[in-house]
């Protein structure tokens, strides 16, 4: 039986693999409807880096240094690929969502089976 905690880890993981999956469908699907150059968009992008890097240097107990590992390297690079999609030509922007959806589908899968693996 999974406690609270890894519960709520597992249930955050597989909202994380469903975000993945919207925004790969959008990337693929072609459905671009947002100012790319804004500030806002660097904003967000910057942020995850930070958090990404943040999560990355933090220091955790040793039985989840893979959760934290996937966690940042996740951010990291969902942040660098919206980060990229400022200075790419246009046809390039849907493949770099797809591929920014791809990372969290995989950082979903990873932490749901990091969050419910016997300690």
């Amino acid at each position: 039986m999974l406690t609270p905690d890894r519960l709520f880890r597992l249930i955050t993981e597989m909202v994380f693999l469903l975000l993945g999956a919207l925004i790969a469908w959008i990337g693929l699907a072609g459905r671009l409807y947002f100012d790319r150059r804004s500030m806002a968009w660097i904003a967000v992008s910057v942020a995850l880096i930070l958090w990404g890097l943040r999560a990355l240097a933090k220091p955790g107990q040793w039985g989840s240094r893979w959760e934290t590992w996937t966690r940042g390297l996740s951010l990291l690079l969902v942040g660098a690929l919206m980060a990229a999609v400022v200075k790419v030509p246009f046809l390039w922007v849907g493949r770099l969502m797809a591929l920014a959806g791809a990372v969290l589908i995989v950082r979903g899968f990873l932490g749901a089976l990091l969050a419910v693996r016997p300690r």
